[in-house]
């Protein structure tokens, strides 16, 4: 497996878990997507309340909410569907991974259980036959799930790192300053 350059790790680390540790508000409704541009692929990580996506925060209760959930899923592994990238990049999904302890998915953080929120994180890696042309992306999230409001996007590429907030109906998120 080729190694995340230290600049994509220092995204994760620095976005996402530090802020969570020091009690990130959990809001339903809002997610929080980081993109991390990088030579030759481009790596989204996806944090969101399970209420964002199922309207619960356990795990499934009955039929209904099972079904719900094994949609949910199946759409989160839809990664071309979810993220589509400036054509000219040749981006292609390359993995998914999904974590949720309520969901019984990946090795989710075993602190979750114990915070009476429930999330989901998803980490979408591309290979791109040139990750220096995709200028943008189409997020398909607000498509596939109703109660997704509102995105916190945060872009790493060579040129710099920046912020953006999406809110339903936007989709498109420039990779560019």
């Amino acid at each position: 497996m080729k190694r995340i350059s230290a600049w994509v790790a220092a995204l994760f680390l620095s976005s996402g878990t530090v802020v969570l540790a020091q009690g990130q508000p959990h809001v339903h409704g809002v997610a929080r997507l980081d993109v991390a541009v990088e030579a030759g692929q481009v790596v989204l990580q996806f944090e969101t309340p399970l209420d964002s996506l199922l309207g619960f925060e356990r795990a499934p209760r009955g039929a209904d909410e099972t079904r719900r959930a094994e949609l949910a899923i199946a759409a989160l592994k839809a990664a071309d569907a979810l993220f589509r990238f400036t054509p000219a990049a040749g981006c292609t999904p390359a993995r998914v991974d999904l974590r949720s302890a309520a969901l019984k998915l990946g090795s989710p953080d075993p602190a979750e259980a114990h915070e009476g929120h429930a999330d989901l994180d998803a980490t979408y890696v591309f290979k791109c036959v040139d990750s220096a042309k995709a200028a943008e992306v189409d997020v398909g999230l607000f498509e596939a799930f109703s109660r997704l409001q509102g995105l916190k996007v945060e872009v790493v590429t060579a040129r710099g790192q920046f912020k953006r907030d999406l809110k339903r109906p936007a989709k498109r998120v420039s990779l560019a300053r």
